[in-house]
């Protein structure tokens, strides 16, 4: 099954959401339910925004096995100083240029947590963070099992 792997650079709002559109594409190619596929386009996007955004660059992961896919994306950054606060609705540390062009209104990590089966944030202040989203695979998540 596939396990794919992507660089997201910081800052790079011109290319934001590429990660997370290949993803998309790489599951319906694969055979995967369109409602399931959206979940995981939602959290892709959210994890990869907050790579642009809030670290010095990292890396997201794909892994599809029968049972589950699996997303992981870590970083080299800032970190996060209060993981439980971070993921409360609402909570941003986006500044101002941030700001203005759409993003850091606090709801990419609630909304991760959300969409997602199982969901585990874990961060170092000064060294990076680690996101690991899964989502659980279901028979009737297979687009050639419905009838």
């Amino acid at each position: 099954m596939p396990h794919d792997v992507y660089l997201v650079d910081q800052g790079d709002y011109a290319n934001a959401g590429s990660v997370s559109a290949h993803i998309k594409k790489r599951l319906l190619a694969l055979g995967i339910d369109k409602a399931l596929v959206r979940r995981v386009a939602i959290a892709s996007f959210e994890a990869e925004m907050n790579l642009v955004i809030h670290s010095f660059g990292g890396k997201m992961e794909l892994d599809v096995t029968d049972a589950a896919i699996t997303l992981e994306a870590y970083d080299k950054g800032p970190g996060i100083s209060n993981v439980e606060l971070a993921k409360m609705e609402g909570f941003s540390t986006a500044d101002e240029e941030v700001r203005s062009r759409g993003f850091g209104a606090g709801m990419g990590l609630p909304n991760i947590a959300r969409v997602s089966d199982h969901f585990v944030l874990a961060s170092r202040p000064g060294v990076g963070t680690l996101m690991v989203i899964t989502f659980t695979l279901h028979p009737e998540h297979k687009e050639e099992n419905k009838a």
